[in-house]
């Protein structure tokens, strides 16, 4: 694979777990700047993607780059420039705040203090305390705070506000957007919370079953699908025989069609199928992408 200025890359990348298809044959090119979201079902690929990518695991086909490396052989230096967070916040429960920092401090010479001191700003949390003693919120933050601090090229977010109440993922959106606006690095999100996505992201990124499904901006993919509602008679036509359906839903007697790409024409169509009226609304990004995952997937009767 060539030097690209991507700063993450895949070409053709497979990876299985015994006979299941973690990754297949995904290609992807993520380039530097901007919040990029990547979003899946559970089983779709993106821890996969980010253990392989990140050299911790070998793919069984492909090739994979990270900063412009391939991720079989990146150096001490190069991994020094990725800073990763994800759901848990791991941190030795012992040590102090202060032991972490000054630890941290030794081992990346970009280290930036300013950015250290006003990430942390945004929790209230003593240098003094050790890591036991804060909440989940408070962890996640001095995580953020550590990672950012280390002044990274490409930032790794994944799933970071998990279980977090509503007043710890304020502050810690707050501290991660103002961070983004200051700061050089591209960051990969990886969440389920579309207002979050929805509020941040200049890509989304869905991956399906190992491949990729949407690479698109949220608005973009957002207009992509429609709610159309109709007054059909008896049981309305059969979903099988239905153009673009994501998902179908009876409500108050009304058909409630979630379609994707699916123009105006959709309307005539369900005029043909017998419907009796019908109108239109759009949908937020969360609508979109919960029905786009959950097409094809088994449903309660």
């Amino acid at each position: 694979m060539a030097h690209t200025d991507n700063v993450l890359e895949t070409r053709a990348l497979t990876h299985c777990y015994g006979r299941k298809r973690a990754l297949d044959s995904l290609t992807l090119a993520i380039p530097r700047e901007g919040i990029h979201a990547i979003v899946g079902a559970n089983g779709a690929g993106k821890s996969t993607l980010f253990r392989v990518v990140l050299g911790f695991q070998a793919p069984d086909a492909g090739e994979s780059m990270l900063l412009g490396s391939p991720s079989h052989h990146l150096t001490p230096a190069l991994r020094g420039r990725v800073g990763y967070v994800n759901d848990a916040h791991t941190l030795p429960a012992w040590l102090r705040l202060k032991s972490l920092i000054a630890m941290q401090r030794s081992l990346y010479p970009r280290w930036d203090e300013a950015v250290l001191s006003r990430v942390l700003g945004y929790f209230a949390v003593s240098r003094s305390a050790r890591v036991r003693e804060l909440s989940r919120g408070e962890r996640a933050g001095f995580s953020l705070a550590i990672a950012l601090a280390r002044q990274p090229d490409l930032l790794i977010l994944d799933e970071p506000t998990l279980g977090l109440d509503v007043v710890a993922k304020r502050a810690f959106m707050e501290a991660l957007i103002h961070s983004a606006q200051a700061e050089d690095a591209t960051i990969i999100y990886c969440s389920h919370q579309m207002d979050e996505i929805e509020r941040l992201a200049d890509t989304l990124i869905i991956l399906e079953r190992g491949k990729l499904a949407n690479y698109s901006a949220p608005d973009d993919f957002t207009e992509r699908v429609r709610l159309w509602i109709a007054d059909m008679p008896f049981k309305g036509p059969d979903p099988a025989s239905i153009p673009g359906l994501l998902q179908v839903r009876r409500l108050d007697g009304l058909f409630h069609y979630l379609v994707l790409d699916q123009g105006d024409g959709f309307g005539n169509w369900l005029k043909a199928a017998g419907a009796l009226s019908i109108r239109q609304q759009r949908v937020n990004l969360d609508q979109a992408v919960s029905a786009f995952l959950s097409a094809g997937h088994a449903a309660p009767n």
